[in-house]
């Protein structure tokens, strides 16, 4: 089956990136609420998507999975459930270092599953934030790729 990596188009991938998003944030992250999922989906539709650069990985003709940039930083990276472990998030990330010099991410630190693929693919930690971007009680991990530091495999 053809897996390819491409750019995002707005008018026809939205609809299936957001429900891999939902999906994905479901599985990674249980400690949020579905009222708190619920906020943040308006969140990525209005603000995050627009202002990101996009790539979307297919698997045959369906979107498997998309890596959203912000200049360096990783904004969010998330696969379909039903592909997790198929090598989709290390293709992505592959992808974005074709046109990056680095990257950085931010990781939940009880989304132990994240914290182990990006350590997979070469990231290490460089420090750690006490909220997330909503100003939640939920740590955050900064990892940065090819980073000496940490290493989290």
């Amino acid at each position: 089956m053809l897996v390819q990596v491409r750019p995002y188009a707005p008018l026809t991938d939205l609809e299936p990136c957001l429900k891999i998003w939902r999906q994905a944030s479901e599985v990674g992250h249980p400690f949020l609420s579905s009222e708190k999922l619920d906020a943040d989906a308006i969140k990525v539709r209005e603000i995050y998507m627009p202002n990101a650069e996009i790539l979307v990985i297919e698997v045959g003709k369906k979107i498997a999975g998309f890596i959203a940039l912000i200049g360096d930083f990783v904004g969010g990276l998330f696969v379909d459930p039903e592909a997790h472990r198929m090598g989709i998030g290390r293709r992505l990330v592959d992808a974005a270092k074709q046109s990056r010099a680095e990257l950085t991410v931010d990781v939940y630190a009880q989304n132990e599953n994240a914290i182990s693929f990006y350590g997979a693919v070469g990231f290490r930690e460089i420090g750690r934030k006490p909220t997330d971007d909503q100003g939640r009680p939920h740590p955050l991990i900064v990892m940065k790729l090819g980073e000496e530091g940490s290493a989290i495999a």
